[in-house]
């Protein structure tokens, strides 16, 4: 077995490889709620934070949102720190600006150097995914360009065209989430996963959501997604397992599986 690809943060690859790094998401909806999460969630080390502003109250207060997210990475104990805004046409909460201060507010937390990495959903305007695969990348963020189906797990060429699309758009990660209607349909996110780890160059997260999907969350890494999310205090997805139990279950699959 092949370790995936490590998905890297200015130069620097996250996690040790020997399991998916664990990233671990924010949904407060205020400045304190966010706070207290990270209080909550750094003694238990994921390797990365993901804030979802779609959960934040002040999403249209751009000088907020980037204290706020100052306000983390002090508190963090330097876990790098993923700022995404999920459309809500692909699973994420409305929000009450429109994708013009989407991008406005993604460009100023690039230039500000606030976070690590942001996520932008491969469905948007192509030439809104240019204006910030430029500006993350002048800033030196990572840029993870991603896909959601909150409803079914597409056929196999739509799966294997959004790892495609996400490296020849230039992205630092490629992600594709689906929600499967069966365990077959499990099997068929987990065999385009092992099919981009083989044929694309970048690394990749992968998962089929919801209770059937769970167990992609847990085995990906073998099929070469890069990483897997887990529940804090709060969950972003519909199957994410809490940290601990997530990471007493992938120590548990390692030991088993052969090295890499």
């Amino acid at each position: 077995m092949t370790a995936p690809r490590p998905i890297r943060v200015q130069g620097k690859p996250l996690g040790d490889g020997a399991i998916p790094i664990i990233i671990t998401p924010l949904v407060g909806a205020t400045r304190t709620a966010v706070l207290d999460e990270v209080a909550a969630i750094t003694p238990k080390r994921p390797d990365l934070l993901e804030w979802r502003i779609d959960f934040f109250a002040g999403i249209g207060d751009t000088a907020l949102v980037l204290e706020t997210a100052r306000a983390i990475r002090a508190a963090c104990g330097g876990i790098p720190l993923l700022l995404t805004r999920r459309n809500a046409t692909e699973g994420g909460q409305p929000v009450p600006i429109d994708e013009p201060a989407v991008v406005a507010l993604y460009t100023e937390a690039c230039r500000a150097r606030c976070v690590e990495l942001i996520d932008y959903e491969l469905s948007n305007a192509p030439e809104d995914l240019r204006r910030l695969r430029a500006v993350s990348a002048d800033n030196g963020i990572a840029m993870i360009m991603s896909y959601h189906d909150f409803q079914l797990t597409p056929g196999a060429a739509t799966l294997d065209r959004k790892f495609i699309d996400a490296e020849r758009l230039g992205a630092d990660v490629a992600k594709v989430a689906v929600m499967p209607r069966d365990p077959q349909d499990v099997l068929a996110l987990l065999a385009a996963t092992w099919r981009a780890s083989q044929s694309i160059g970048i690394p990749l997260i992968s998962m089929s959501m919801g209770a059937i999907g769970s167990l992609s969350r847990l085995v990906g890494w073998a099929y070469g997604s890069a990483a897997t999310f887990a529940a804090g205090q709060g969950r972003s997805a519909p199957g994410q397992i809490a940290i601990d139990e997530l990471r007493a279950a992938l120590a548990a699959l390692r030991r088993a599986l052969p090295a890499a």
